[in-house]
């Protein structure tokens, strides 16, 4: 039997929930992304496999991605510049005209601000594609505010930074792309599917098949603290066809050669 609890985007509610399901209880917790804090303070014995966890080891959840410890393992979900970096060369490539681009995120995502120097790498890449990279920040999913910002930095296309937020308000975020007619590459290949222009992400399919296995391993008796966290092994580009007429763009051969996903 599978529990499952859902907070609906309310992250207020995460702790609540994970603490309903110490108390079943359950064999086994598979918190997402921003819910693993929640599974881990509710207990300390259940065994944990988080699921596309952020930055496990630095915000404290596992002691290393070698050797976990405690009672938690899964799938860090590691977006570091590089990736960043990797969707700019995309968009760039499928909007050659592009000479400014925005970077929309969020406040869990890694702002402006971060001292960890997560947009250096980026903007070298933006350097020497010929491209202004100009970080935009929503605050408080006041994104209206964040596009008339777009319009008056007058972009020519948009990286959307991953982040739950910005995965959760995928919808709102497309349609105000698609109002202001900017290009857009996203996180997910899902987002391609919702009407994005591109996405360049992890294939989702393969992170929970390596969740599962995790699950399987720790039924059968594995040590949740001596299981390796896992990363990404496998990556996806998708690309809206129906999406890019609608902006008059023509992809390059080239790139739809190298995509996984076309959607027409």
């Amino acid at each position: 039997m599978i529990e499952r609890r859902y907070a609906e985007g309310k992250t207020d509610q995460l702790p609540g929930l994970a603490r309903e399901l110490v108390r079943i209880p359950v064999d086994v917790i598979v918190p997402v992304s921003v819910a693993v804090d929640a599974a881990k303070d509710a207990t300390k014995t259940i065994p944990i496999v988080m699921a596309l966890a952020i930055n496990p080891v630095g915000r404290g959840v596992v002691s290393s991605l070698a050797r976990p410890g405690g009672n938690i393992t899964g799938v860090s979900y590691e977006v570091g510049p590089g990736i960043v970096s990797k969707r700019l060369e995309l968009l760039k490539e499928a909007v050659p005209r592009a000479v400014r681009i925005a970077a929309l995120a969020a406040e869990d995502s890694g702002g402006p601000r971060d001292s960890g120097g997560r947009w250096q790498a980026p903007q070298q890449a933006a350097s020497a594609l010929g491209v202004k990279l100009i970080v935009v920040e929503v605050r408080g999913g006041e994104y209206e505010r964040a596009f008339a910002t777009m319009v008056a930095e007058r972009v020519d296309a948009l990286l959307v930074v991953g982040s739950p937020s910005l995965s959760t308000d995928r919808r709102r975020v497309i349609a105000l792309a698609a109002r202001h007619r900017l290009p857009a590459i996203y996180e997910w290949p899902e987002h391609a599917e919702d009407g994005g222009l591109m996405a360049y992400g992890a294939s989702r399919r393969d992170l929970y098949r390596r969740v599962a296995a995790l699950v399987d391993r720790i039924f059968k008796g594995a040590n949740p603290a001596t299981l390796p966290v896992e990363q990404p092994a496998v990556w996806e580009l998708a690309v809206n066809l129906r999406t890019a007429k609608a902006l008059g763009l023509t992809i390059p051969p080239s790139l739809l050669a190298r995509a996984d996903h076309i959607i027409e």
